[in-house]
């Protein structure tokens, strides 16, 4: 079984790439449980892939057809489509959050289907598409009411994977991931990116920055919940969905000032004092559009899971990337 990764070289994407060499199968788009012998992980960022023979980087444009062409080849039997321009740099930038977030997924999925046997299709969504006046908890059948660019980008992208899967041009399905938090690395232009900077840089000894207000309150899961979730995504069957492809994944409702609080008391005082709290209203605005709780239910009956609560993916954090 062959699998493409686009945007592999990201954390999400190794993290993905390293779980399926260690689960060695997948069910493909005609219901068969395959061994999986080659993941290739395609990036504008080349890749540092793990020490497998079965794993191979690609560096390439996702906008570009060449590139595309030759990371999805006719025996591509799935693709995970993590690649993304995030949050704050589409706002700030509503060209390339377009070219990236709308032109290329559907340049993906035309080329996708183009193949003699289609692959099975994994699109990583968000939480964003929802925004404005909502009920409380946000239940599966809310209206999709995107208040920034890339909420509106990852819609328009949910549509069109739901539109050809209903054609029959392939298999697939959108996640509405959470936000995820513990993010290792450097911050990054995300909206979101501060829920994992105020926790990976206090433990890091560096003092931090919080753009919101402690009682902003987010809907997250942590990178270890993400990616057993996106392979339970993928594993479901196609009568498990009914008039829809999109999942609302299932996350934990917490504030920001609880998330320090955890912070707290895994760490201690000296960690979580590193946090200072300075508002910043154009990360403000985008945040505040996203509702903080969910209710989903299909999710949890296709086997999806939360985190247990904000201190243990603290501890998960530590545990797998300090």
């Amino acid at each position: 079984m062959r699998i493409v990764i686009t945007g592999g070289a990201g954390f999400l994407g190794s993290r993905l790439a390293a779980k399926l060499l260690q689960r060695a199968t997948l069910t493909d788009a005609r219901g068969q449980v395959r061994e999986i012998s080659s993941i290739v992980l395609l990036d504008v960022a080349a890749a540092s892939p793990p020490d497998d023979r079965r794993v191979r980087a690609i560096a390439g444009d996702l906008t570009d057809r060449e590139s595309v062409a030759r990371a999805v080849t006719p025996d591509t039997d799935t693709v995970f489509h993590l690649a993304a321009v995030v949050s704050g740099q589409a706002e700030a930038d509503f060209d390339i959050g377009m070219r990236v977030n709308l032109d290329a997924t559907r340049m993906l999925l035309e080329h996708c289907r183009s193949l003699k046997t289609p692959p099975k299709f994994v699109f990583t969504s968000s939480l964003a598409v929802f925004g404005g006046t909502l009920p409380d908890p946000v239940p599966d059948d809310a209206p999709v009411t995107p208040q920034a660019s890339y909420g509106a980008q990852k819609a328009i992208g949910e549509l069109l994977v739901y539109d050809m899967t209903r054609k029959g041009f392939l298999d697939g399905r959108s996640l509405r991931l959470p936000t995820v938090t513990v993010r290792p690395g450097k911050p990054n232009k995300a909206a979101s990116s501060f829920a994992s900077g105020i926790i990976r840089e206090p433990l890091a000894g560096v003092d931090t920055c919080c753009p919101v207000a402690p009682t902003t309150t987010m809907w997250v899961q942590s990178p270890r919940t993400v990616i057993d979730n996106l392979i339970v995504g993928h594993e479901a069957p196609a009568s498990a969905f009914g008039q829809t492809r999109s999942i609302n994944v299932p996350g934990i409702s917490v504030s920001v000032g609880d998330m320090v609080a955890a912070l707290r008391r895994v760490a201690g005082d000296a960690v979580a004092q590193r946090v200072r709290w300075e508002f910043e209203p154009a990360i403000d605005r985008i945040v505040s559009t996203w509702p903080a709780r969910f209710a989903p239910v299909q999710g949890p009956a296709l086997g999806m899971r939360a985190d247990a609560d904000f201190e243990s993916i603290v501890r998960a954090y530590i545990a797998d990337d300090m």
